[in-house]
């Protein structure tokens, strides 16, 4: 049996490219190994079968961006049940449209951004960009969150349009936002710089209990729809590098 070599240098003299190359192919889930895609070029081959995949492109290196559903009891941001734990290659959404091909590396240094109440479901964001960490912390409150609110009670006289505008929460005086009636029991909320309880505590001035809150947008970002709905709680999609939040 031959002595074993670093995959890198197999798939560089199989396939007659540089060294660098052939770590870019590996990196990027072009090489396999018995069948197997292996992404480190670190990797110790002696008479295994090695391939390249018959698409395999130069790319830049990119680091993820990954859409979550979260349901309802994970904790989005910390806690003990955090919703990070659901991105797996088996929740992958099946129509996610991205195009980009789920890769070992894009599960590491997941980090959650935009918080969620634990018992809220919808839309997280979580990533290993920096760009896009840098967007959605440091420009927070300049980007408008959608919500679907399923309340009970009775509306109070011209609570609706309080709820659009003349409210506060926490001795702070809530800015114009946009709420409407999507059926009898749902409403709609477009607003910026929501905080934690604030939906509950605002449906509560104007007698409402609310039930249920679900997160469907974040800036231009909707949780997205596929042939059979809305991708379902539990599962994920990726961002596209360079999508405007």
């Amino acid at each position: 049996m031959p002595d074993p070599v670093r995959l890198a240098h197999r798939v560089a003299e199989l396939f007659r490219c540089s060294r660098a190359d052939a770590e870019q192919y590996i990196r990027n889930g072009w090489v396999s190994v018995d069948g197997q895609v292996v992404e480190s070029p670190q990797h110790p081959v002696a008479e295994a079968t090695v391939e390249l995949h018959p698409d395999a492109r130069l790319e830049d290196v990119e680091p993820a961006t990954v859409l979550l559903h979260k349901p309802p009891g994970y904790d989005a941001i910390e806690g003990r049940r955090m919703a990070a734990a659901l991105v797996q290659p088996s929740s992958h959404w099946t129509h996610d449209p991205s195009g980009i091909r789920p890769l070992e590396r894009h599960f590491h240094r997941l980090t959650p951004l935009v918080p969620l109440d634990t018992d809220a479901s919808g839309l997280m964001i979580l990533t290993q960009d920096g760009r896009v960490w840098r967007r959605l912390t440091e420009d927070a409150d300049l980007i408008e969150h959608e919500y679907l609110v399923e309340v009970q009670g009775e509306l109070a006289p011209w609570g609706l349009r309080r709820l659009n505008h003349g409210l506060s929460f926490q001795d702070r005086a809530l800015p114009p936002c946009k709420v409407s009636w999507q059926n009898e029991t749902r409403l709609r909320f477009a607003l910026k710089g929501v905080r934690e309880g604030q939906l509950q505590d605002m449906c509560a001035q104007v007698g409402l209990s609310v039930l249920s809150i679900r997160r469907l947008r974040i800036g231009s970002i909707p949780i997205g729809k596929g042939p059979e709905g809305a991708m379902p709680p539990g599962q994920w999609r990726y961002l596209p590098v360079g999508t405007k939040i």
